[in-house]
């Protein structure tokens, strides 16, 4: 990795957590540090899952827990056991904390105004653009993409909103049972891989890599959250399987699409497959794509 790139994320930070005061226990002149001040705009009108919100914020359940006692102790949050399974937890603002979260609110304002406030209007414009980009490219990189099992709950949830997509998406509907779908078998080792991918541990898209012995390599039910669109996901799992398949000795990359499907048609060419004779009978697929790989 570029050590001149490192040196600048480096200098990011610093500058970062210096100009908007997380270096102090005192975070926006209130009482309590930006741990809790997090918590109390993460738990929201409606409460949340301890463990929902351990995953949201990437934290240490012990870590987590303190917080949550510091603040109710100050009287802000209230710790419920689930009705129906006591160990899971949901906390809740009280009046107190739902005053508190709107002092944070005001004064997280002001804070932003004052970052900008010392800025010419097209100062600030680049500035504004450029955290856009930051936070879009931070969102990026906090994704996760692990192989699971097929049947394993975020897949289930990943491939039925695929399906619902391609049923609202094509001009003839999605029939599942029309498809040529792969059973859970061919998409789990040996015969191939299913990954998932997620971003604060809610799982937001799939892909599937089938390794049939006689036959090339191939890409099936790959789908990305309509929300993570532009976060380079479809285009990381691709490379994520060709990788995988030329671990396997493979040479040969497949895949097949709906021409409704325009964006994944034109990522498949950038990616640098090329159109095909059918190597199927998928009643639902117009192109057939192909790339040579695991060479060099």
């Amino acid at each position: 990795m570029d050590m001149a790139q490192i040196d600048q994320v480096r200098r990011f930070n610093r500058t970062v957590t210096e100009r908007v005061g997380v270096l102090h226990d005192h975070y926006l002149g209130r009482d309590r540090p930006i741990g809790e001040a997090r918590l109390l705009w993460e738990i929201g009108e409606q409460g949340q899952d301890v463990r929902r919100l351990r995953e949201r914020l990437g934290l240490d359940s012990g870590y987590v827990s303190r917080l949550l006692r510091a603040l109710e102790s100050d009287g802000l949050v209230t710790l419920e056991p689930h009705p129906e399974d006591r160990r899971v937890r949901t906390v809740r603002l009280t009046d107190a904390g739902r005053a508190e979260r709107a002092t944070l609110d005001r004064r997280s304002d002001e804070l932003a105004g004052s970052l900008l406030e010392p800025l010419n209007a097209t100062q600030r414009t680049r500035l504004v653009a450029a955290m856009a980009e930051v936070d879009r490219l931070l969102t990026a990189a906090t994704v996760t993409v692990d192989a699971v099992d097929p049947d394993h709950p975020d897949a289930q949830h990943c491939l039925r909103s695929y399906f619902t997509e391609l049923q609202e998406r094509f001009e003839t509907g999605f029939d599942p049972a029309r498809s040529l779908l792969p059973d859970a078998g061919e998409l789990r080792p040996p015969h191939g891989l299913f990954l998932v991918a997620r971003l604060h541990g809610e799982p937001v898209g799939c892909a599937g890599l089938k390794l049939p012995p006689t036959a090339p390599a191939e890409i099936k039910r790959m789908w990305v959250a309509p929300h993570t669109r532009g976060l380079g996901l479809a285009r990381r799992f691709l490379a994520e399987l060709e990788t995988r398949a030329a671990e396997h000795g493979r040479d040969v990359l497949r895949l097949d699409t709906n021409k409704a499907l325009d964006a994944a048609i034109g990522l498949y060419h950038s990616f640098g497959f090329r159109e095909v004779a059918a190597f199927n009978d998928e009643p639902y697929a117009h192109h057939w794509f192909e790339k040579r790989i695991g060479e060099g």
